[in-house]
């Protein structure tokens, strides 16, 4: 199918549309050369576990080909159509380029998925609208769709000695004499969204952090700060931000919002808590890691799994700059800036 934008008349939904049941087309017939042809030359891939089983970024015509060649029979994708209740495909611009950007969903052999397409002008077929960016994301594993059943809480009201969901919850973050099944490293908001995820599955997991509250790894950045990009991207499951709050969150506002979501949602975290060391056993399918704590006192656990979550920025790099150790003046690494004073 050729995709031909007739601006006077053809709608971003139309021509979303139509790209969608061109690549739909080619997927279905298995021709990986008439769906990477859908591209520019220099167009972007970016799947998240839906084809390839990894997060990856496939870049170019050649390479896009061979990692649809690689994987089109194993997830057979099929049902590619725009979501009713998502936003319409739209005009917009992004990174100074003027682009038709339109969500869809679809199927998979594994489970269904989301994504994101850009389409944008050939610059050497005008007429053509082609994909500039594409990114793919696996929603969820047919067969461990999440149940969202409501947890039926013990009645302690009749019992007036009985534990309460505050005792409860105490002591399934305590971890006496069992450990977690999942070991997350990070309480920033990467490691809450899996465990929050994981929770939901019935999965027992741990998060551990070194910051003394959580949330403390944006409540303790420079006085100023706001989240740099809108609030609608940054929701984390289950809970939205309220429609009241601003476009651009304040540090501190979604810091004490982490720190009320893991009560809401019930997450097992241990603050102050450092991950000294740990190894695999191959015989067993299951770590060994040291984690200590605050206070001192120090707990080796054997999860069978381990997720780093800490983050691009999470550690100071005090790059050697010449003359910098003859400067009298004071110097501040941008992670310890605060305020102009």
């Amino acid at each position: 199918m050729t995709l031909v934008e007739d601006r006077p008349r053809l709608t971003p939904r139309a021509a979303a549309e139509s790209w969608l049941a061109a690549f739909e087309a080619a997927l279905q017939s298995r021709d990986a050369a008439a769906a990477a042809d859908l591209f520019l030359a220099d167009g972007l891939w970016r799947d998240l576990l839906a084809f390839t089983w990894t997060i990856e970024t496939i870049a170019g015509r050649a390479a896009i080909e061979a990692t649809l060649r690689a994987t089109l029979v194993r997830t057979q994708p099929a049902n590619f159509h725009i979501p009713p209740r998502r936003t319409p495909p739209r005009r917009v611009s992004r990174a100074g380029t003027e682009a038709i950007e339109a969500i869809f969903e679809f199927d998979t052999a594994f489970g269904p998925g989301n994504g994101v397409v850009r389409l944008v002008s050939d610059p050497r077929t005008p007429e053509r609208l082609r994909a500039w960016t594409l990114n793919t994301n696996l929603h969820e594993l047919r067969g461990h769709e999440e149940q969202f059943k409501r947890r039926a809480e013990p009645d302690s009201t009749r019992d007036f000695g009985a534990a309460n969901w505050l005792d409860r919850l105490r002591e399934a973050r305590a971890y006496a004499g069992r450990d977690p099944a999942v070991v997350v490293v990070g309480g920033g908001q990467a490691g809450l969204c899996i465990a929050a995820r994981l929770h939901q599955l019935g999965i027992d997991t741990l998060i551990v952090d070194r910051h003394e509250r959580v949330g403390d790894n944006w409540r303790k950045r420079y006085h100023s700060l706001t989240l740099h990009n809108e609030v609608h991207v940054n929701h984390l499951p289950y809970m939205p931000f309220p429609p009241t709050w601003p476009v651009y969150i304040p540090k501190d506002m979604l810091a004490n919002w982490f720190e009320a979501y893991v009560d809401a949602m019930e997450l097992n975290v241990w603050t102050g808590t450092a991950l000294t060391g740990g190894s695999y056993d191959d015989a067993r399918k299951q770590w060994a890691i040291t984690l200590r704590r605050s206070d001192g006192t120090e707990r080796v656990m054997h999860p069978r799994h381990l997720i780093f979550a800490t983050g691009v920025s999470s550690i100071p790099s005090m790059p050697d700059l010449p003359g910098l150790d003859a400067f009298a003046g004071t110097v501040v690494h941008s992670g310890d800036f605060k305020n102009a004073e």
